[in-house]
């Protein structure tokens, strides 16, 4: 069975950051659905969201919230899945406020937590999950890694071919 990722985040005001995990994830080809649920303002749907995914094909959920950033947490509580955090810049504390609220979770309820607006991350933290048991996505991000490697390499041999 083919898993795919459930997206969460606590106000559409978060979706630049949630674009660059789609973006990321599509270019993965795996399949991902996107919602908007609050830890404080829609407590309920945010619950039976998490206590619905995996019987809904779910093999990972992302939640991406600032400030107060319970949402990541709250999702956490209601499955055994793995939750990955994005804590979501603010123009209050800049992120810190939310990175701590995400990745300062009390035992017995991880979180796994990326950078202040990490989308990217999050998504290939999803995939490496995924390819557990999916040699085909394995595969995939093996061949990103190499894209990376070799894409560094020509950026290196353009600088020292213009400086040296």
């Amino acid at each position: 069975m083919k898993y795919k990722v459930g997206i969460v985040m606590g106000s559409d005001s978060d979706l630049p950051v949630i674009e660059k995990a789609t973006n990321t994830l599509s270019a993965l080809g795996i399949e991902f659905e996107v919602h908007v649920y609050s830890a404080h303002r829609t407590p309920d749907e945010a619950a039976q969201y998490a206590q619905s995914a995996q019987e809904r094909g779910i093999g990972v959920l992302i939640a991406a919230a600032g400030m107060a950033a319970h949402l990541a947490g709250a999702i956490a509580a209601r499955t055994t899945l793995p939750v990955i955090g994005i804590p979501c810049k603010s123009s209050n504390l800049g992120g810190i406020e939310a990175l701590l609220s995400t990745v300062q979770m009390p035992g017995g309820i991880p979180v796994a937590t990326v950078a202040i607006d990490g989308g990217v991350n999050a998504a290939l933290l999803a995939a490496q999950i995924l390819a557990l048991s999916d040699e085909e996505l394995d595969k995939k991000l093996k061949a990103h890694r190499q894209a990376q490697y070799e894409g560094v390499l020509a950026k290196d041999k353009a600088i020292a071919e213009r400086f040296n």
